[in-house]
């Protein structure tokens, strides 16, 4: 499903933040990343999302070599992934609605159509009830919002999701929610995981395997 080999990236030239590094997640597998702050596992997530373009190394998804990141990548590869970060506040437009935002991967895809069904069909799956998805992103709680950026990961149907630190932010009630409604979905679409963080003990509840990321790769 994903096969990440040799990948050399950072945000700098000449100063990388991951060094030679390879993973792989096989279809309905799911892998934890396991590591301390700064180890560079955030850029490899990105890497394997799509979202940060590898200064050397392999990426391949779903059988297909990825040679265009971001916006560049081929529709059908990118709405493959779905990503989850740690900071709903950063990862959200703070002018929408929950129910907006929660839809916005299927507006840009112009799947509208199906738009109004689907995003219900989420917000039951993470326990976004009442009033909620009629709410601003500024009027609700880290916990409610990170649910609403579970949904709009989900809303595609992805094959592989890719949570980065998902629950470090929540509380305890909040992150067995999260997880839960994660392996549900994997139950019903045999989805692959790839689950970033520095809890050991919840990658090793949840995850099929986890990877230890030890030390940080060298300046």
């Amino acid at each position: 499903m994903l096969e990440l080999s040799n990948i050399t990236a950072g945000y700098e030239r000449g100063k990388p933040v991951v060094r030679d590094v390879s993973l792989a997640v096989s279809r309905g597998e799911a892998v934890g990343l396991l590591g301390p702050s700064g180890c560079g596992k955030s850029t490899l997530a990105r890497v394997a999302a799509l979202l940060h373009r590898p200064d050397a190394g392999t990426v391949v998804l779903d059988g297909t070599t990825v040679t265009d990141y971001r916006h560049r990548a081929p529709r059908a590869l990118r709405t493959t992934v779905g990503v989850v970060f740690q900071s709903p506040r950063l990862s959200a437009d703070p002018r929408l609605r929950l129910r907006d935002l929660i839809a916005e991967p299927l507006k840009a895809t112009g799947r509208r159509i199906e738009i109004r069904e689907r995003v219900d069909e989420l917000a039951r799956a993470v326990g976004l009830g009442g009033d909620l998805l009629t709410r601003s992103v500024h009027e609700v709680s880290d916990g409610q919002l990170q649910r609403a950026c579970l949904a709009r990961a989900l809303v595609l149907r992805p094959r592989l999701l890719i949570c980065d630190e998902m629950t470090a932010m929540l509380d305890a009630s909040t992150t067995a929610a999260l997880v839960a409604a994660v392996e549900n979905y994997r139950r019903e679409t045999q989805a692959s995981l790839l689950a970033v963080g520095h809890d050991q003990v919840l990658l090793d509840r949840w995850c099929d395997r986890t990877v230890s990321w030890d030390v940080p790769p060298p300046a």
